[in-house]
């Protein structure tokens, strides 16, 4: 394999890492550099996977190290999240995301309304709802998310964050924790349907996932020491620009030029 090409990878899997583990889409960085190497698009979900779950791994066991990841909580929430992912992994080997893309960029948007509109409620987290056992409602929210990260992965990072802060009460540092823990989980699940399906580039895989463990382990550390006001400004940039691109406006605006 060409260096130029080994190294633009792993450039890459360190800027998904690092914004995945702060935010979320990081793979709207990775999955454009697969394709355009020459992976078709389905082989690229697959190996992107193999980054994320290096870098989720290394992500959650600084987050344990600094102990701001509720381990118990995280699981629960994971349990179906692994359901729906495995779901998601099963379409997304056959389906074309075009619509969804669509879709997830207008969702974006009214995010991006909340994130801005209700700062306190990022930031400072709700202590009461943090004791109670999630409820069936919340299950079936990551069952939901769960689902979509299995199917493409690219911006699934910022629904967690927005199920764990809006429902679940956690606050935007702690809520990274635990995000990472939960695609850990659920990107195991959905490896394995890409692997037996024999869509992963091993080769590649692995250097992404040097590139993202290292993005990750740096963001992680990042995250608690900065606090949740950096995290909040970085994840309204990273909304803004993947709805922008998710909804198509860049090749909108590159033909008007």
């Amino acid at each position: 394999m060409d260096l130029i090409i080994s190294l633009a990878v792993i450039a890459a899997g360190f800027g998904a890492g690092f914004i995945n583990t702060l935010a979320g889409s990081g793979s709207l960085i990775t999955l454009p550099v697969l394709i355009f190497i020459g992976l078709p698009a389905n082989v690229a979900n697959g190996t992107n996977r193999v980054g994320v779950l290096l870098q989720s791994l290394t992500a959650a066991g600084s987050f344990r190290q600094q102990q701001v990841l509720d381990l118990r909580a995280s699981l629960m929430l994971a349990a179906p999240a692994i359901v729906g992912s495995v779901i998601g992994a099963q379409i997304a080997v056959n389906l074309d995301e075009q619509l969804m893309r669509r879709t997830i960029g207008a969702l974006m948007i009214a995010m991006l309304v909340v994130i801005i509109a209700r700062p306190r409620r990022w930031l400072e987290g709700r202590a009461e709802a943090l004791e109670q056992r999630p409820g069936l409602g919340q299950m079936f929210v990551f069952f939901l998310i769960g689902g979509y990260g299995g199917f493409i992965q690219a911006g699934v990072g910022i629904f967690i964050l927005a199920g764990l802060v809006l429902s679940a009460g956690y606050d935007l540092v702690r809520a990274n924790a635990a995000k990472a823990f939960i695609v850990l989980c659920f990107t195991i699940f959905a490896l394995l349907v890409f692997i037996y399906n024999d869509q992963v580039r091993w080769e590649l895989g692995i250097l992404l996932a040097i590139g993202n463990a290292l993005g990750g382990w740096v963001a992680a550390r990042m995250a608690v020491e900065r606090g949740a006001v950096f995290v909040r400004w970085l994840l309204i940039a990273v909304v803004a620009v993947s709805a922008v691109h998710l909804l198509g406006l860049f090749e909108l605006i590159g033909g008007l030029f």
